[in-house]
């Protein structure tokens, strides 16, 4: 795919051959793939819509029928004592597997100018990690390219262009795919380019420029605190090296042009599987790209995050989780009974639970309700016991009751 907003007409054709994707209007479409369609971004108006695409085609089968995905890649989770420090340095992710590590042999050319990679031109190695707790996902890119294109202060940058949809929800999020054909053009982008999934066209590297364009009306979903930014490089334009980018961007369910005021945060979950791909756009000097390497098998995951990639947010890996830890957490179902309950969410093998409420009552049971007497501030405590030993966990006056 050719840069999609340089403030030059670009043809986009879809790739001569490919099939019809189901859930496409086909006849619209099929003729799409033979005359491409102009889009540009640096006109005060748009060009006259695109053709609409239809969502994709809504399962029917039962949970659990579906064919698995060809890969579903991972995430990382650092411990919360190791977090990585977003500096550019990337020390910090010597603990991360190699497993984690997606390379630029995962991904593909889909505007076929390269049939296979070749790491003297470009080389890329991308980890994706986070943290329970934080609906963060933190990323270290690294890469070499052999021109390393950049003195532009527009669009024409070698980019690493992410697409990330934190409740997997598919579906467009720019308006050339928009459901509604005869919205205006202007009135999609304010009303939904960017808000259920999100874009981000990372410069790499980033000088005289900011870091990144959010591709849609949330230029402040880049910014602190929902996204943080630090790279290390040493070549200048044109020349050959290393580039090193650490970063970390929010997802967001919705994120609406009218600012972080109403926004809702993507919840990150122990194995929760989110929506989420990248491509390497490799410039080399050329006025159009020398290469969009893709992670997605489907060109136009840019804007449809029906086409994003399988990532699982995985547990610790073992070397990092105590063999037993008491946690536990707690909610008031009724304050005026002053009912609570109690959630066992502790680590490892337990075979025996202890309940001490603080008001002189205890339970055995792994997940109690109970029901206190008095108004008070109260000091909750768990204990288990395991094949692994003992653990306990006291929280002081979490627990406040009228």
């Amino acid at each position: 795919m050719n840069h999609r907003m340089t403030g030059r007409h670009r043809q986009e054709a879809l790739p001569v051959g490919r099939a019809c994707t189901p859930g496409f209007i086909s006849v619209l479409i099929c003729a799409a793939s033979a005359a491409a369609h102009l889009m540009t971004f640096a006109q005060p108006t748009f060009a006259q819509a695109p053709l609409a695409q239809e969502p994709p085609a809504r399962r029917t089968e039962l949970v659990g029928t579906a064919p698995p995905p060809a890969q579903i890649f991972k995430i990382f989770q650092f411990p919360a004592d190791k977090i990585p420090r977003i500096d550019g340095d990337p020390g910090d992710w010597a603990i991360v597997p190699e497993s984690y590590s997606i390379g630029l042999d995962q991904m593909h050319d889909d505007e076929h100018k390269h049939a296979k990679p070749d790491p003297k031109d470009l080389d890329v190695h991308v980890k994706v990690g986070w943290v329970k707790g934080l609906n963060r996902l933190y990323f270290l890119y690294e890469a070499y390219d052999n021109y390393w294109d950049f003195s532009d202060p527009g669009l024409h940058n070698d980019t690493f262009e992410i697409v990330v949809d934190g409740d997997r929800s598919g579906g467009p999020l720019i308006p050339q795919f928009r459901n509604n054909a005869d919205q205006d053009t202007w009135d999609a982008h304010f009303s939904m380019h960017g808000v259920q999934a999100q874009n981000y066209h990372i410069m790499t590297p980033a000088e005289g420029k900011d870091w990144a364009l959010a591709w849609g009306c949330q230029p402040w979903d880049k910014e602190l605190p929902y996204a943080n930014h630090a790279q290390s490089y040493s070549f200048r334009p044109g020349q050959a090296g290393k580039y090193v980018l650490e970063f970390y961007i929010t997802p967001f369910d919705y994120a609406g042009c009218e600012g972080p005021q109403r926004a809702v945060e993507s919840q990150l979950l122990e194995n929760k599987i989110i929506g989420l791909s990248w491509a390497v756009i490799d410039y080399d000097g050329n006025q159009k790209n020398n290469g969009f390497w893709n992670l997605s098998p489907e060109h136009t995951m840019y804007g449809n995050a029906s086409f994003l990639n399988e990532f699982r947010l995985m547990p610790l890996e073992p070397q990092f989780q105590k063999s037993i830890d008491a946690r536990w957490s707690f909610k008031i179902l009724d304050m005026d009974r002053r009912l609570v309950a109690f959630q066992d969410e502790s680590i490892g093998k337990i075979t025996s639970w202890k309940w001490e409420f603080g008001d002189g009552s205890s339970s055995s049971d792994q997940h109690p309700l109970h029901s206190y007497a008095k108004a008070g501030q109260y000091v909750v405590v768990l204990s288990v016991e395991g094949h692994a030993g003992r653990s306990r966990m006291s929280k002081i006056w979490d627990v406040t009751l009228r």
